[in-house]
C-alpha cells in the first residue's frame, strides 16, 4: 500500500503527463497547420481576390468577410449575453421560469452548427428575404454564440465572492452600482475568457455560414465607406464566402489547379489570426482589469 506522500505524488505526476500530452497535442496541431501552410502565404496572397479558375487567386476578400462577421457578431452576441448573465445571477428568482430559462440555454448551446444554419436559411434568408448576406450569417451566429457567452457571464457573476456584493450593499451602494463598479470588474477575467472562446468558434464557423452568409465573395470596393452603397465593402446585405467557408470549398471541389496550396496558407492565416485575436484580447482585458479595479 503505498502512504498518502507517495499516492499523492503519483497522482500529481499522472496529472502533469495528461497535461503535457494536451500541450503537445495543441502543439503538434497548431505547428502542422503553420508549417504546411506559411510557405504559401505571401503579401500577394493575402491582398488579391480569389479565382474560381486556374490559379486560385488570394484571400483578400474572404479574410475580410472573417473578420467583418466577427465584429458584427460580437457586436449583436456581447451585449446580450452580458445582460442576460446578469440578470440570471443577480435578479433571476429563484423558480420554474428560471430554470426553464436555464434549460433552453442549455438546448440552444447543444444545437449542431448546421441545424442553426438550416434555421438562419429558413427564417432569415427565406421568410425575411435577407438573402444570403453579412447580416443574415451575423444573426445566425449570434444563436450559435449566445448560450456559451450567457453561462460564462453568469459563472463568471457567481465566482465572485458575495462578501463584494456585501460590502457595496453596505456602504449604500444600489443594486445596479454594486453591480457595475464592484461586481463585473472582479468578472472581467470570466467574461472576457467566454468572448475569446465564442470569438474562435464564430470565426472558424463554417457549416452555419453556409445557409446564411453565402458561399459567393462578389468584388466589393473597400475605398467606399458608404454602408448602404451595393459595391461597399461595408454593405451588410452582400453575400459573403468567409476564410472557413473558402477552405471547405477548396477540399470539397477542388476547381483551381493550387487548390491544396491555397487551402492549407488560408488554413494557417486561420489559424494565426485566432491566435493573434486571443493574445490582443487578454492583453486588452488584463489592462482594463487593471483599470477598472485600480490594480497595478
Amino acid at each position: 500500500m503505498l502512504n498518502a506522500k507517495k499516492a499523492n505524488q503519483l497522482a500529481m505526476g499522472i496529472i502533469y503527463v495528461l497535461v503535457g500530452l494536451v500541450v503537445l497535442i495543441l502543439f503538434g496541431l497548431l505547428g502542422y497547420i503553420i508549417l504546411s501552410g506559411l510557405p504559401h502565404i505571401s503579401w500577394k496572397f493575402l491582398s488579391s481576390a480569389a479565382q474560381s479558375v486556374g490559379e486560385g487567386g488570394g484571400i483578400r476578400d474572404q479574410l475580410f468577410n472573417s473578420l467583418y462577421l466577427l465584429v458584427l457578431t460580437l457586436l449583436i452576441s456581447t451585449p446580450l449575453s452580458i445582460g442576460a448573465g446578469i440578470f440570471l445571477a443577480e435578479y433571476a428568482p429563484k423558480n420554474g421560469v428560471t430554470e426553464v430559462f436555464k434549460t433552453a440555454i442549455e438546448i440552444l448551446s447543444s444545437l449542431p452548427s448546421v441545424v442553426v444554419g438550416l434555421f438562419g436559411y429558413l427564417f432569415f434568408v427565406i421568410k425575411l428575404h435577407l438573402g444570403f448576406s453579412v447580416i443574415s450569417g451575423a444573426i445566425a451566429l449570434t444563436f450559435f454564440n449566445l448560450p456559451l457567452l450567457t453561462r460564462n457571464c453568469e459563472n463568471a457573476l457567481n465566482d465572485v465572492s458575495p462578501l463584494q456584493r456585501q460590502a457595496g450593499l453596505s456602504l449604500g451602494l444600489s443594486r445596479w452600482k454594486t453591480m457595475t463598479k464592484i461586481m463585473l470588474p472582479e468578472a472581467l477575467p470570466g467574461i472576457l475568457t467566454g468572448v475569446i472562446l465564442g470569438a474562435g468558434r464564430v470565426f472558424g464557423e463554417a457549416a452555419a455560414l453556409i445557409y446564411t452568409s453565402g458561399q459567393s465573395a462578389p468584388s466589393v470596393d473597400y475605398s467606399n465607406w458608404n454602408p448602404f452603397s451595393a459595391t461597399s465593402f461595408l454593405n451588410p446585405t452582400r453575400p459573403a464566402e468567409t476564410l472557413a467557408v473558402h477552405i471547405w470549398k477548396l477540399n470539397t471541389e477542388g476547381l483551381v489547379s493550387n487548390a491544396h496550396a491555397i487551402s492549407s496558407g488560408a488554413s494557417a492565416v486561420l489559424i494565426i489570426v485566432i491566435l493573434l485575436f486571443n493574445l490582443g484580447a487578454r492583453y486588452l482585458g488584463n489592462h482594463v482589469y487593471k483599470k477598472m479595479s485600480a490594480r497595478k
